[in-house]
């Protein structure tokens, strides 16, 4: 499948605030719908439920509400790891780790028009990200973030340059650290979009983020070309 979307591509991770004992009655449960409908009327693109402590029944629920809420938008919605949810709720694909199943296994199994993603942390990954059938990865941590840094070092604008190069025209999607005040290096840099947890978490304030996003990058984009 294309990854055919208008950039810069925004894409919404939920915050994995819910636990096993989270039902569709919970308020984390309910503040992940809000936040999906605000997602959904800013013009986020992409949305991952990443809820990783719910039990199978109400990862189902959710993403099937999700799903609901979405339906008839331009707003694609996927499962992280959970391949067989994201199908059964109709979702449009999964986000995989690198815990997960190959691509190529998930490509096997749910065919052409399964959204795929992969997280990856560095060049190595990525590249068997795009070779094995992958639609997008997610690249990062890209600046430094408290939540990534199990994964080393940040890998800074210069790396996620090198690899937006070489595996071109394969969408990279930055991530990590990332802000309204240095999302232009990310996309200066090659990445086709950017991937926020904190960023977008607050639904309130998700039209004005994702407005401010795009006319950034209008205007830093067309100064980068100059």
């Amino acid at each position: 499948m294309t990854l055919n979307l208008p950039k810069p591509i925004l894409y919404l991770i939920t915050r994995g605030a819910t636990a096993e004992t989270t039902t569709p009655h919970s308020e984390e449960f309910q503040n992940i719908l809000r936040q999906v409908s605000a997602a959904v009327t800013a013009g986020i693109q992409l949305i991952q439920i990443r809820e990783k402590q719910l039990t199978a029944r109400v990862l189902f629920e959710l993403a099937s509400s999700v799903v609901a809420i979405a339906r008839g938008t331009s707003t694609r919605v996927m499962v992280n790891d959970r391949s067989d949810i994201a199908a059964g709720a109709g979702a449009d694909g999964v986000h995989l780790t690198m815990r997960s199943l190959s691509p190529a296994v998930i490509r096997k199994t749910f065919g052409a028009k399964f959204l795929i993603g992969a997280s990856t942390h560095s060049l190595i990954e990525a590249r068997d990200a795009a070779s094995q059938g992958a639609d997008f990865a997610v690249f990062g941590p890209i600046f430094p973030s408290p939540s990534k840094e199990r994964h080393g070092q940040p890998l800074g604008p210069r790396l996620l340059n090198e690899a937006a190069r070489e595996l071109a025209p394969f969408p990279l999607i930055g991530l990590g650290g990332i802000s309204i005040h240095n999302v232009n290096d990310c996309l200066l840099a090659g990445a086709q979009g950017i991937a926020g947890i904190t960023m977008f978490s607050t639904a309130n304030s998700l039209s004005v983020t994702v407005q401010t996003i795009k006319d950034l990058a209008k205007t830093d984009l067309r100064r980068g070309a100059q």
